[in-house]
């Protein structure tokens, strides 16, 4: 085998288009059914609550409709990221894929909860001045319809939540619209009982902070995957540990690990070698060890004799 066949048939991970297998292999392209189920129903009952909250004068009702138009743009985001995500690069220059645009999705759900939120809370606290009147018959039935859509979304979306973290960003918007269906019936039992509108803005004001909370959690979440932290549930510690014990390794340094994106976690280190180890045998022994007990599927691993000075510890 000449050169340019040993470089060809060489143990390269490089290129997209050769390295990650099936893009439809990643857990946001395996729901993206749940999110367009999602985004139709979603998207028709927002119209319905918009119209019926600015006739009945609900600003509970209103609030919930302007979550409810966050999620439809969050979901239409979201399957639009799945999409790209699924696509094989054929320009070889995103050498991890667009799996990423899922993430930047779950981002946009959380600025998305973040502004809709504080809308309702600006408008709440200016109702608190203003008395307004309040039709509470609608605001029940509209807000009983939306309970038992947004429950169907949430039977939908759960299975995929926890795999994916685009299709979480989606679940939690729904979540707080159930929520917020639940507040407009109370609501609208409460002002049909004593007669008050202040029930309405009261309700508004609970669901404006419990969308906020929810949003803060899940933008925690995103921005630890765009800084490249260490992933939930994995210990660099334990993984150096595993890898020592490799027969054959002396030392372990440089290890970085991180999430591409939901269920797709990376890894590289730096394994120095005995003099009489199998370098065949310590890769595959690390690689198998990444994989079976840290859930590492991607790992680039670079061995180094004992005796090898070209390597050293970055200061950055």
């Amino acid at each position: 085998m000449d050169s340019g066949e040993r470089r060809a048939h060489g143990h390269s991970h490089g290129g997209h288009r050769q390295s990650h297998g099936p893009a439809e292999s990643h857990a946001g392209a395996r729901h993206r059914w749940r999110l367009a189920v999602a985004f139709g129903l979603i998207g028709t009952f927002f119209v319905v609550e918009l119209v019926y909250g600015l006739i009945s004068g609900s600003l509970a009702l209103v609030s919930d409709a302007g979550h409810m138009a966050a999620d439809v743009v969050a979901l239409g985001a979201a399957l639009v990221a799945t999409r790209i995500a699924a696509r094989v690069d054929k320009t070889g220059r995103r050498t991890y894929g667009s799996y990423r645009a899922e993430v930047f999705a779950s981002l946009f759900a959380v600025l998305l909860m973040l502004g809709a939120s504080t809308f309702v809370l600006v408008e709440a606290v200016r109702r608190i001045e203003a008395a307004a009147e309040v039709a509470a018959g609608p605001m029940l039935v509209v807000g009983t319809i939306g309970l038992g859509i947004n429950l169907v979304v949430l039977l939908m979306l759960r299975a995929g939540a926890g795999e994916s973290l685009n299709v979480k960003g989606a679940y939690f918007e729904v979540v707080a619209d159930t929520a917020g269906s639940v507040g407009v019936i109370v609501a609208g039992l409460l002002v049909s009982v004593t007669g008050s509108p202040v029930w309405d803005t009261v309700v508004a004001l609970a669901i404006g902070l419990f969308v906020i909370v929810r949003a803060i959690s899940l933008g925690r979440q995103v921005l630890a995957v765009l800084g490249q932290h260490v992933p939930a549930g994995i210990d660099p510690d334990a993984v150096t540990a595993d890898l020592f014990a490799v027969e054959g390794v002396q030392s372990v340094h440089d290890l970085h690990l991180w999430t591409l994106t939901s269920g797709m976690h990376v890894a590289t280190v730096h394994l120095v070698t005995d003099d009489s180890a199998d370098s065949h045998g310590v890769l595959d022994q690390a690689r198998d060890l990444l994989r079976s007990r840290h859930g590492v599927a991607h790992a680039t691993l670079q061995i180094e004799p004992a005796d090898h000075q070209g390597c050293a510890e970055l200061g950055w």
